[in-house]
């Protein structure tokens, strides 16, 4: 579908669930956080079955959740959603067993429960070796766990985690395993959502692990298999977790040329100044470069090939390229895009946070230089 994906702007999928979006939020009130109505509802769309079950195509999903980003002009449930379906559902479908999948499956797809990934820690994002939550197994093959995890999506609302400890501290990254841990589990506790810049109705917090006891068919995997499952699934979650990304950068910039069309200054409309037709030029330019990085890394996931480069380029680009359109979004309103009732400093707030989730930037950045091989010299023979 890549293709027919990539060149159709308004493609019939995507405008699907633009207009289920919108129609979802309609009426929200400020302040608004994700519930569980609204996740069985979009369950009831099929939202949450699209990597479990019968999981569809990657570029299915993309379109999927492209227009979400395009209906919702609440950015938080797209990423609420994406950080579940993405990060959460796909690490558990990648190694879950079929006891794992008998308790949990039919919950997560049918938006009965809420799925984080807790990785992340104070002092430990990226690098998987610093990991201070540790995982010691009893006699009976149950595991008690002890630590905390940071900045966890959905965190406070979770019923299950997958949580990631260190099961053998000698063998750094090789030593962490993942646990499937039920929330009503002795010693899970759920600190409360954190005030954020943007994505204000996706709620995030602390998980605090303390003397937590779960049984030995609580380990997803096996024990060491930790920091492959993490990276397998961050790897896919820093393109698709972008996708509603791209839906939103094209709301903003339908809103900018709207605007630019519009808005009368000098006795003409303001698109037909240069230095604000060319601001919107560059709006649009990154924006299909962005939409096409993200659909060939979902094309190159669906063929079974490697997606580590294109995955990390389709981040970079949707990332930064969301800030600097709202940015210049807002340059473009003039002083009303600086007023709250006008949205677009949401708009900035929630394109902040993609340069921090999935990893920052800059240690994406560090991967793609690797897979360049950078880091080696070019051996050179003696003639």
């Amino acid at each position: 579908m890549f293709e027919e994906a990539a060149l159709d702007l308004g493609h019939p999928r995507k405008q699907e669930a633009a207009s289920w979006a919108a129609e979802i939020l309609s009426g929200k009130p400020a302040g608004w956080t994700v519930d569980r109505d609204v996740w069985q509802k979009a369950a009831e769309a099929g939202v949450q079955s699209l990597t479990l079950g019968q999981p569809t195509s990657a570029v299915e999903a993309m379109l999927t959740f492209e227009g979400i980003g395009l209906g919702a002009a609440d950015n938080g449930l797209a990423f609420a959603l994406a950080s579940q379906v993405f990060a959460m559902q796909r690490a558990f479908d990648s190694v879950a067993s079929a006891q794992q999948r008998n308790r949990w499956q039919g919950g997560l797809t049918a938006g009965e429960l809420f799925g984080s990934f807790a990785m992340s820690e104070p002092d430990a994002g990226s690098d998987t070796s610093a990991v201070a939550t540790t995982a010691e197994e009893q006699a009976d093959g149950s595991w008690v766990l002890n630590g905390v995890k940071s900045w966890v999506t959905l965190g406070p609302l979770c019923d299950v985690a997958i949580v990631f400890a260190t099961s053998d501290r000698s063998l750094g990254a090789w030593g962490l395993s993942a646990f499937l841990v039920d929330a009503n589990a002795d010693g899970f506790g759920r600190g409360p959502a954190r005030e954020k810049v943007g994505l204000a109705s996706c709620p995030f917090g602390e998980l605090i692990l303390e003397d937590c006891r779960v049984p030995a068919d609580a380990l997803l995997g096996k024990a060491g298999a930790g920091a492959a499952i993490f990276g397998r699934a961050v790897e896919a979650e820093r393109v698709f977790l972008y996708a509603a990304q791209l839906g939103a950068m094209e709301r903003v910039l339908d809103r900018t040329v709207e605007r630019a069309r519009s808005r009368q200054q000098g006795g003409t409309n303001i698109g037909s100044h240069q230095a604000v037709s060319h601001r919107i030029v560059d709006m649009k330019l990154r924006h299909e470069a962005a939409r096409l990085l993200a659909y060939k890394a979902a094309a190159v996931h669906d063929r079974g090939d490697n997606i580590a480069l294109p995955a990390g380029l389709a981040k970079l680009q949707a990332a930064e390229m969301a800030v600097a359109s709202a940015v210049d979004s807002i340059r473009v309103f003039g002083a009303s895009g600086y007023l709250a009732e006008t949205g677009l400093g949401v708009e900035l707030g929630d394109a902040v946070g993609g340069l921090a989730y999935s990893g920052t930037v800059d240690v994406t950045r560090n991967i793609v230089a690797g897979l360049l091989h950078l880091d080696r010299p070019l051996r050179r023979s003696d003639e």
